[in-house]
């Protein structure tokens, strides 16, 4: 009998936490966020920071992408070509996301060598990721919280149970 309790527990908790969007779109309220986003391309060497910053302007999703060096003198991302939005430290750029959950393919311009060089990358921005700053996708979340509290309460009592019997 607890066995069925316990699977109804979990069950339920499965029920009410909910999963991850995974979507090509997804609409989000004017502001700033983090998500994760890949980077593969290039030598290896190169790499970019994440969690990053994702702002929303007037429904327009853009990636701040910071580079973990100070070299990328300009990004190229469709037929647009983006520059820094900061003057010291590690390059970082701003640019809009055409989709989450999809490689898109960006240039960076290198000047680490000893002449300049464009090297093509892709980023890849998850969707199951994005959250507020400071927020952690499951200790806010109320259904978590009920769960633990109901696995705790039932484990409890079953514990209690077997030792009254003897098991």
């Amino acid at each position: 009998m607890w066995k069925r309790i316990w699977l109804a527990v979990l069950a339920l908790c499965l029920v009410m936490m909910p999963a991850p969007a995974r979507a090509k779109n997804i609409a989000l309220e004017d502001g700033e966020y983090r998500v994760d986003v890949t980077l593969e391309g290039g030598s290896g060497r190169s790499g970019v920071t994440s969690p990053a910053v994702l702002l929303v302007r007037d429904g327009q999703p853009y990636i701040r992408v910071e580079w973990n060096s100070p070299h990328y003198d300009y990004m190229k991302a469709g037929d647009e070509t983006y520059l820094p939005v900061n003057e010291e430290g590690n390059s970082v750029f701003e640019i809009p996301v055409p989709a989450f959950d999809e490689p898109v393919t960006v240039i960076g311009d290198t000047t680490a060598m000893s002449v300049p060089h464009e090297i093509e990358y892709t980023l890849t921005v998850d969707s199951a990721s994005v959250s507020r700053p400071g927020q952690a996708s499951w200790y806010n979340n109320p259904a978590f919280w009920i769960c633990a509290a109901a696995a705790a309460v039932l484990a409890a009592v079953i514990y209690r149970r077997r030792k009254r019997k003897g098991v």
